[in-house]
């Protein structure tokens, strides 16, 4: 097949695609029934021109058409109850599931150093104490030390809708920060997921060692699952963002910006709407040391399982 032949053959049809997608309501209304299997086949010739190395400027302008076309198929114009709810029960765990592979190395990366480095400050105690600041060691220590005025809270908040408050500001600033890493080539959200892991392994460490360690984890276990996890699902989509602004695979870096978002940007979305509700956990649930710590880390274990559950099974379509 040479280009010259497969322009020629397709060219129609591409003008045609372009005047729909850019042609407003009107010409969405007026090709409705044609343009689903219109989008199969533009799939299928930008498939074929990548196939095929023709020349970036073709492909350029079939990626740039497929985008708009899912846009017009699968965009959600305006907010809705329901499309929030097709979202969270479908969209999202699809999203994930899709990039699952770079997913499991993220969560590698995080749990395996915090892993590495708790154990390390276990066995060395001295070591925690080397690479936490004095002060930091010192309000972990009072925050799970059961006699201590600021139990299972941080210093200044007194009211559990304080707490949630504080709590969203802090989950979401982290995950921000970790998202936003990714504009240093993708290695920078890599990093603040490393220093990240770090630091829960030492601060877990340090906490163990002094005695406080079934205060902390089973306090940490019941909003844990939503957190953590979304922080992890930020650092990735920070990754694939930065990654594709520099490795454009034959793109333009717009295109190439605009591919990699079709894949960040859900996975952003789901996390934000996890960090909200392991705030509104860890306000509300997770400081009730009342109840004791079989019950705390029962409802815990529970969460990790209906959030694994929940990415292995929702959203799937019936045969």
């Amino acid at each position: 097949m040479t280009q010259q032949g497969f322009i020629a053959r397709r060219r129609e049809f591409w003008d045609k695609v372009e005047h729909v997608v850019s042609g407003g309501r009107k010409e969405t209304a007026k090709n409705a029934a044609w343009f689903p299997e219109a989008f199969r086949e533009l799939t299928q010739d930008l498939n074929t021109a990548r196939a095929h190395a023709f020349d970036p400027s073709i492909i350029e302008r079939l990626n740039n058409l497929v985008l708009a076309g899912n846009q017009l198929l699968y965009g959600q114009r305006n907010w809705s109850v329901r499309g929030a709810a097709r979202f969270i029960g479908q969209g999202f765990p699809r999203a994930v599931r899709a990039q699952w592979k770079g997913i499991a190395a993220a969560h590698l990366l995080f749990y395996g150093l915090a892993l590495f480095i708790g154990i390390a400050c276990v066995k060395f105690p001295g070591l925690s104490s080397s690479i936490l600041p004095p002060g930091t060691a010192a309000n972990l220590e009072r925050m799970y030390d059961s006699e201590a005025d600021y139990f299972l809270k941080p210093r200044d908040v007194s009211s559990d809708a304080d707490m949630f408050g504080y709590y969203i500001y802090n989950n979401v600033s982290i995950a921000f920060r970790t998202f936003a890493g990714g504009i240093f080539i993708g290695f920078g959200s890599l990093l603040f997921l490393a220093i990240n892991a770090v630091f829960m392994g030492v601060a877990a460490a340090h906490l163990i060692n002094c005695g406080f360690g079934d205060t902390f984890f089973s306090f940490v276990i019941g909003h844990s699952s939503l957190e953590l996890t979304a922080i992890v699902f930020s650092g990735y989509a920070g990754f694939v963002l930065g990654y594709r602004l520099f490795v454009t695979k034959g793109l333009s870096r717009q295109a190439s910006l605009r591919e990699a978002g079709e894949t960040a940007l859900p996975i952003v979305s789901g996390s934000a709407l996890m960090l909200l509700g392991a705030a509104a956990i860890e306000a509300f649930w997770s400081s009730r040391h009342e109840l004791g710590f079989t019950v705390r880390y029962a409802a815990g274990a529970a969460g990790w399982l209906l959030l694994v559950c929940y990415f292995v099974f929702a959203g799937r379509r019936r045969k």
